[in-house]
């Protein structure tokens, strides 16, 4: 494996000394943590954005913010939450295509980059987002890890695509 490559193929594993494997072995199981992990929460939280209760849940965040609060007059609330939920779901279906389709699965993991970008804008558009009994601060913040989980995953996929690493 280079130095500067994030993953290692199984094959190169097996052609590296003992040490150096399980380096990259260790890496590699980060990696795959990371995207299927992602892929994971991703349909789960957007499975819920079909239903009334997480519909209801994420409206003081929506209506707050300058980016998406046009989308209530339009869709309504639930319709709203769907629209997500589908953005969300199938988000998390196209990361999961990586062995298969590494450019598909890249820019995938690219888009949800950008839905963690706007998630985290709540953080500054919904009021008293860090008072201390909001629910919010520390469950948007989370979503700083994930915005770092789908750009490396986005980088990993698509340097593959390009034949650097597979």
């Amino acid at each position: 494996m280079r130095p500067n490559d994030t993953t290692a193929t199984l094959s190169s594993l097996v052609r590296q000394p003992s040490a150096e494997r399980r380096v990259d072995l260790i890496g590699l199981a980060g990696l795959v943590t990371l995207r299927y992990g992602l892929v994971l929460l991703l349909l789960l939280w957007g499975s819920f954005k079909f239903f009334a209760f997480e519909a209801a849940a994420i409206q003081p965040l929506v209506e707050n913010s300058p980016f998406l609060a046009w989308l209530y007059p339009v869709f309504g609330l639930r319709g709203t939450s769907a629209l997500f939920g589908v953005f969300e779901v199938t988000a998390a279906i196209l990361i999961a295509t990586r062995p298969w389709f590494p450019r598909i699965s890249g820019y995938a993991s690219l888009f949800a980059s950008g839905m963690f970008v706007v998630t985290l804008s709540f953080l500054f558009t919904t009021p008293n987002v860090f008072a201390p009994t909001s629910p919010w601060g520390g469950f948007l913040m989370k979503d700083l890890m994930f915005l770092g989980a789908a750009l490396l995953t986005s980088a990993e996929a698509l340097r593959a695509a390009r034949g650097r690493a597979a």
